[in-house]
């Protein structure tokens, strides 16, 4: 990677990075001259980067795809209970996650960005749920499926949580673990 290659990438990271805090913060109220100066560019660099701010967010959500896949790979779900699991996802999906809780609140679904998004973030967890349904640590009557639904549902609601600033990631996950086991054990 050359120096003007490198310098590009680390400018985009920033801009990704302020758009996610700043979006966070003021949700679809953000402006792309705010963000701009957040990331310490003007606003003609950033319509450079990203000619739209639908690119902005394109480019936020692959970058959370990322990160989070990045947290399940190295969680090693499969070589721990599963209730240590959910507390290690817990908290990587709301660490990242509330980075970009813009997306989460505003519905952003990722399109064809990541035709993997489901086996890197979705699959894991499935997978980790069906696991605990089989040794028993789970109830059986409740497929992957939903558990996943309830598990996301909780994580949203963590990220609306430290978004607004009334808890932080520690206690936010503390509280979906919580929640999610003692409503989910076998």
């Amino acid at each position: 990677m050359g120096k003007g290659e490198a310098m590009r990438d680390r400018t985009a990271a920033a801009i990704v990075d302020s758009a996610a805090a700043i979006m966070a913060e003021q949700g679809d109220a953000a402006s792309m001259n705010r963000i701009a100066g957040a990331a310490g560019v003007s606003r003609a660099t950033l319509y450079r980067y990203f000619p739209s701010r639908e690119a902005l967010l394109h480019a936020m959500a692959t970058t959370s795809v990322e990160e989070l896949a990045a947290r399940i790979a190295d969680a090693n779900l499969e070589g721990i209970p599963v209730d240590q699991a959910v507390a290690r996802l817990a908290r990587g999906f709301i660490a990242v996650g509330n980075r970009y809780a813009a997306l989460t609140r505003g519905g952003y679904e990722r399109t064809g960005d990541h035709p993997d998004a489901d086996a890197l973030l979705t699959e894991p967890v499935r997978a980790l749920f069906r696991r605990g349904i089989a040794d028993g640590t789970l109830r059986a009557g409740l497929a992957p499926e939903v558990l996943t639904s309830l598990f996301s549902g909780l994580i949203r609601a963590a990220l609306d949580m430290t978004a607004g600033g009334r808890v932080g990631v520690e206690e936010a996950s503390a509280a979906v673990v919580t929640v999610f086991l003692d409503g989910t054990r076998a």
